[in-house]
């Protein structure tokens, strides 16, 4: 036999085995060209969180003393409590009248029912008092004492020598101050109520932008649909026979464009969570240094 016809055998051999095995080398060859992209992350992972709010409340003081003389005066509190933090190095607070709003509302609502404490016998505390009050904070402080004491000066320093009181007045992180202080009677005897609020407020510190969060957080959901929507295509065509014509074509560029709608919704959300994240962590840093 010659050469040519052995050779044209082999080729005869060769082109009848491909068609044989044709259909099994479509499915390999579309196993390859539709496998998922490996970008699927959970994008909620990354997203920092902000520091969470703070309140400091000290347990009441109150004054065995008995001083028929006693006076105490609003302006007189807040002058002795900032001398105590300019003698220990810190920057005095500036008086808010929205704290000192606060503070007054404190101290009528204890001579009226009757209590003294930082929660009221409705169960509201100096938490739910900034809010009736719109003071939005960071960091928000309350003191409060009851007695007869000698004067304002005498008041400040009695709170200075209770450990938690002390902390509140001479916290670095605090920048505003509201007070106010009321005789009345309590308790079936005439004596005073005071109140101390401290507080670093909310706009001392720049807030995350919640635009680019609900943007963040719109795509999240995008990027769900889309996963689910490449997910069920892929098993549509891994199930299609025969593995080509027009409609397999098609089914295939459908699959290839939203896996591109995919990467690229990804990598924006990527970018804008890299974003936030900064704003976050500027936030953070700002809380943390007391403005």
């Amino acid at each position: 036999m010659s050469k040519s016809k052995i050779f044209i055998i082999i080729l005869i051999f060769i082109l009848g085995l491909g068609l044989f095995f044709w259909n099994d080398l479509l499915n390999i060859y579309s196993e390859f060209s539709l496998k998922l992209p490996q970008i699927g992350e959970e994008v909620t992972n990354f997203l920092s969180k902000e520091v969470e709010k703070v309140i400091l409340t000290p347990p009441p003081l109150r004054s065995g003393a008995d001083n028929p003389q006693s006076v105490l005066t609003q302006k007189g509190v807040i002058n002795w409590t900032n001398s105590q933090r300019v003698k220990y190095g810190l920057p005095p607070l500036s008086e808010n009248s929205e704290l000192d709003k606060m503070a007054e509302a404190k101290v009528d609502d204890m001579f009226k029912n009757q209590y003294f404490d930082h929660i009221s016998p409705s169960g509201e505390g100096v938490g739910d008092l900034v809010k009736n009050f719109g003071y939005e904070f960071i960091v928000i402080g309350e003191n409060l004492a009851l007695g007869d004491y000698k004067n304002d000066e005498d008041l400040v320093q009695a709170w200075m020598d209770s450990p938690g009181h002390r902390e509140n007045i001479l916290n670095e992180r605090y920048q505003e101050i509201g007070v106010a202080v009321k005789k009345g009677v309590f308790e079936g005897r005439t004596t005073w109520l005071a109140v101390q609020h401290f507080g670093l407020s909310l706009s001392a510190c720049p807030s995350p932008d919640e635009k680019i969060k609900s943007a963040i957080e719109l795509n999240q959901d995008k990027i769900g649909s889309l996963q689910t929507t490449l997910n069920n295509l892929k098993i549509e065509i891994q199930n299609m026979r025969p593995k080509r014509g027009e409609l397999y074509n098609q089914k295939i560029e459908e699959y290839n464009n939203l896996a591109v709608q995919y990467n690229n919704l990804v990598e924006q959300t990527k970018a804008l969570i890299y974003q936030y994240n900064n704003q976050v962590n500027q936030f953070n840093e700002c809380v943390a240094t007391g403005g």
